[in-house]
């Protein structure tokens, strides 16, 4: 891929459903907030300290993936702090070619310094009010709206999920349990997602990232989920045939080779596919976080971890029909965007304009915005790429 192709990636306008607050904070920030809060950093040079989360991230060590979010939860509890980082959440989603993102933190890990939750949620309301004035005055347009995060391990979903119905109107869209999946199931979460059900707020849930099925199916079943984040290892639920096995006779599959392998989807994953459950896929960090199964040949093989993007199941998830979207889910950590892991899969699967195209209608019929706003980005987003998929072919006439 030229460096050419990667520029139209860039200014294609893009939808961000799973970015973390306090995984997309800019070097720069880190190294003024902690100067003056007296926080020690791995390092006060921009690039090394970029180099450092990276690499953290990438080590295959969790006590070092979780280390980096020790040093960046330490620099979000101040009001100020939130709403800077905030701000330059959305400048940087603009920067990206996103014009729709909702972004995800958990409020209850920002009260060291005294804020309340009330405060910590008006700070960075706040602070994306900024950023999108700031776009707008350069002529651009981007919409971030929160998603509040419950932490699984603790016992205040109740409480977050009110503040979530409370603040729809400073722009809450919805509400989601992260945090360890393992020994923390969604049932004890029960009080909270009935609240949420009862005053209609969308949730998404983390499932299918650090454990299969049984999360995804409590997230659907318990906590009404709309979309589930990650949502990877709903391949669990993946088997394969024969052609020959299902056409002995060859009179269905004429053409079709008696040993190729056709997919079987299970009743879970059925119904994640026809109810266009939206998952959220994260593709950078699933290979990080080793959450993914390896796909060989087109085939999921659930004895083994994806180590690659290359034997990430994005591509097969997408050829089985579910409702694919694609976020960076930790900027900083992963050293990504959406433009990033748009190229990552036009390197590694093909992908074009028109995949684009599909990812980002499936990511606007997710998002958590009503239906006219929906179909005020469709208009935008259909224009835009349109324009690219017609320049494109007008370069190709023209080379041939």
């Amino acid at each position: 891929m030229t460096q050419l192709d990667e520029q139209w990636i860039q200014k294609l306008p893009k939808i961000c459903l799973h970015d973390h607050l306090d995984g997309g904070l800019q070097p720069q920030t880190m190294i003024d907030i902690a100067q003056e809060i007296g926080h020690e950093l791995p390092s006060t040079e921009r690039e090394k300290l970029q180099e450092w989360f990276f690499e953290a991230a990438n080590s295959g060590s969790l006590e070092r993936y979780l280390e980096t979010f020790t040093h960046t939860l330490a620099l979000m509890q101040r009001a100020e702090d939130l709403r800077r980082i905030a701000q330059e959440h959305v400048l940087a989603c603009a920067a990206d070619g996103v014009i729709y993102a909702e972004v995800r933190w958990a409020p209850e890990q920002h009260q060291r310094a005294g804020l309340s939750l009330d405060e910590a949620i008006r700070a960075v309301a706040t602070g994306l009010n900024d950023g999108m004035e700031m776009v707008a005055q350069t002529g651009g347009r981007v919409l971030v709206n929160q998603i509040l995060c419950a932490m699984r391990d603790h016992n205040n979903s109740r409480q977050i999920a009110e503040l979530a119905v409370k603040y729809r109107s400073w722009g809450v869209v919805g509400f989601d349990l992260a945090g360890a999946e393992e020994n923390h199931p969604v049932e004890q979460h029960r009080e909270a997602l009935e609240y949420l059900a009862e005053n209609f707020m969308p949730v998404t849930i983390h499932a299918g990232e650090a454990e299969g099925l049984h999360s995804i199916r409590s997230a659907l079943l318990v906590g009404r989920a709309l979309r589930i984040g990650h949502g990877v290892r709903i391949t669990e639920d993946f088997s394969y045939t024969t052609a020959g096995e299902l056409d002995p006779d060859g009179k269905i599959m004429p053409q079709t080779p008696k040993d190729q392998k056709i997919l079987q989807l299970g009743a879970l994953a059925s119904w994640v596919k026809d109810r266009r459950i939206t998952l959220e896929i994260c593709p950078c960090s699933n290979i990080q976080t080793g959450a993914a199964y390896a796909v060989e040949h087109g085939v999921v093989d659930c004895s083994r971890v994806a180590k690659s993007l290359a034997e990430h199941p994005v591509n097969a998830l997408r050829e089985a029909g579910f409702a694919v979207t694609i976020s960076p889910d930790n900027r900083l950590m992963s050293g990504s965007s959406v433009t990033a892991e748009f190229v990552h899969l036009a390197k590694n699967f093909g992908y074009q304009v028109q995949d684009f195209f599909e990812l980002t209608t499936n990511a606007i019929e997710g998002a958590f915005i009503s239906m006219e706003e929906k179909q005020h980005l469709m208009r935008a987003v259909q224009g835009a790429y349109m324009s690219v998929f017609e320049q494109q072919n007008s370069v190709e006439e023209e080379e041939n």
